[in-house]
Parts: C-alpha cells; sequence; structure tokens
C-alpha cells in the first residue's frame, strides 16, 4: 500500500517516518517547511514529494500535523482522495470536535499511542531510556474506526504497530472514549496533579530541604506509592499513609473535580485546544 505522510518534516513526523521506513509500505513524504525538509532528509534520509503526486493512488493518508491544523490541511486534501481511503488522525481532539471534512467515501481512523510504562520489563538501558516510545520501548496503542467499513479497522491498526512500534498491546476505543482519555485522564488531570507534585516539590526545597534529596524522596515514593494505588503490586498503604491522604483530599482536591471528565467539560477542553 502507498502512503502519503503529510508533514513528514515536524517532530512526529520524522518519528513516523524513521519507523515507516524499511516496512511493506511505499511512503511519499509530505512536507511544506524548509527547515522540515531537510530534517526528514537528515534523520530519515527521505526526499518530499508534491501533495498531488503523493495523494496519487495512495490507500492511506497520515496527518502528522498539530491538532490547530488539522482542519485546514484535512480540508485542502479530501477531494483529491480516491474513494476508500484511510486517512489516519493521530490524536482524537480534531475528530471530537468535528474538525474532518465530510466524506462518506473515505475511512477516518484514529489512533494514539498510550506512551512506554512505568512499570515494564525492558532490560535495555535504550528502551529504559525511551519515555516516549516509537524507539525502542514497548507501548501500547489506542485506535478508533471513526467511519469506514469494519475491514478497514485492520488497516489502520496495522499502520499504527508500524508508526508506534514496538507495541506492548492494541485497544480498540471510541472516539469518545480517546477524548477522555486525551485530554481528560492524561493532560487535564494526570499532567495537573504532576505539575502540582512538582510545585509540591519546589516549596519544599524553598523551605530549606535539599532538592536532590527531596526529588529522590519524592520520585521514589511515586514509584512504589503508584505501584500500590493502580495494582501492580499487592499491597496496602500504612495507616498513617491512609490518615494522611483522608487529612490530604479534601484540601488538595474539590469535591466535584471528577467534572473534568465529563462530556461538556471534554469538549470545552477540546474546543481551547483545537
Amino acid at each position: 500500500m502507498k502512503i502519503a505522510l503529510i508533514g513528514a518534516g515536524g517532530k512526529m513526523g520524522v518519528r513516523l517516518s524513521l519507523n515507516l521506513k524499511g516496512s511493506e509500505y511505499d511512503v511519499a513524504h509530505v512536507e511544506v517547511s524548509e527547515a522540515g525538509r531537510a530534517r526528514l532528509k537528515d534523520a530519515a534520509g527521505a526526499e518530499c514529494q508534491p501533495l498531488e503526486q503523493a495523494l496519487a493512488g495512495a490507500g492511506a493518508v497520515i496527518l502528522a500535523v498539530p491538532d490547530t491544523a488539522i482542519q485546514a490541511v484535512a480540508a485542502g486534501l479530501i477531494d483529491q482522495l480516491d474513494p476508500g481511503t484511510v486517512v489516519v488522525i493521530l490524536d482524537a481532539a480534531a475528530p471530537a470536535a468535528g474538525h474532518l471534512p465530510e466524506r462518506s467515501d473515505v475511512t477516518y481512523f484514529v489512533t494514539h499511542p498510550c506512551h512506554p510504562p512505568i512499570w515494564n520489563d525492558e532490560t535495555d538501558l535504550n528502551a529504559k531510556r525511551d519515555y516516549f516510545g516509537g524507539v525502542a520501548a514497548r507501548q501500547a496503542i489506542v485506535s478508533a474506526l471513526m467511519q469506514g467499513p469494519e475491514e478497514h479497522y485492520a488497516v489502520g491498526e496495522a499502520i499504527a504497530k508500524i508508526i508506534y512500534q514496538p507495541i506492548l498491546r492494541s485497544h480498540r476505543v471510541t472516539v469518545e472514549q480517546m477524548a477522555l482519555l486525551e485530554p481528560g485522564l492524561s493532560e487535564t488531570v494526570c499532567a495537573t496533579l504532576l505539575v502540582a507534585m512538582k510545585t509540591a516539590l519546589d516549596d519544599v526545597v524553598r523551605r530549606g530541604v535539599d532538592r536532590t534529596a527531596a526529588r529522590d524522596f519524592l520520585v521514589g515514593h511515586m514509584n512504589i506509592i503508584g505501584a500500590v494505588v493502580m495494582e501492580e503490586i499487592d499491597g496496602v498503604f500504612s495507616d498513617a499513609c491512609n490518615k494522611a491522604i483522608a487529612n490530604g483530599t479534601p484540601r488538595i482536591l474539590r469535591d466535584d473535580w471528577l467534572g473534568v471528565l465529563e462530556p461538556e467539560e471534554i469538549a470545552e477542553s477540546i474546543r481551547r485546544i483545537t
């Protein structure tokens, strides 16, 4: 199958280009910026093509462009696609916001990496240091068939397993569920709480604790406490820890904090993102 990779010279596009290199796919690279074309050439040894040439005969098109550009980029190429083309989008934000143009005879397939898990069986140092994924560490992925024939799910998933390789697990979800996962669970909740933890770390240092000691203490406890909370191990908290959680919860979390996962709040978050 021929794949047209749009945005091939961007940070994500280069990652995808490297993983598609040597695969069974015939990849046509498209990049509008001179800096991006140079980056792609240097990293993957790939040359770019004009958009019209790249789209001709393509069975799949990957939109490796920012969320804010998806609407304009998709609108600019949709009329050039053959019926049955699988359009692969790398994030749920633009699809959930309704930014994909209406065309019933093409497939929209949305896929996103979970990134390598904190607790894993990686033994190679490069894999242990591959925090983003798609290089050496195994990661899970989530994918959704937004529209198109059922058989196209396997087509999209096969592409996703190449661009995000090596793969730990592959999960099928809906676009709405993917939006709950991101921005909801991963960014609105997880990123916010982690930023709060870093802010607390900085305040502990301000109060006189050595920064390295404070950081070692925090990240070590993140590891063991996280393993217990996420049921990675069969463990329980001490009475002291349970009392600290009971004391801390009303001080740190609002009673209605889970409202950030309600559909209207997810939609508003996506609107701001896109």
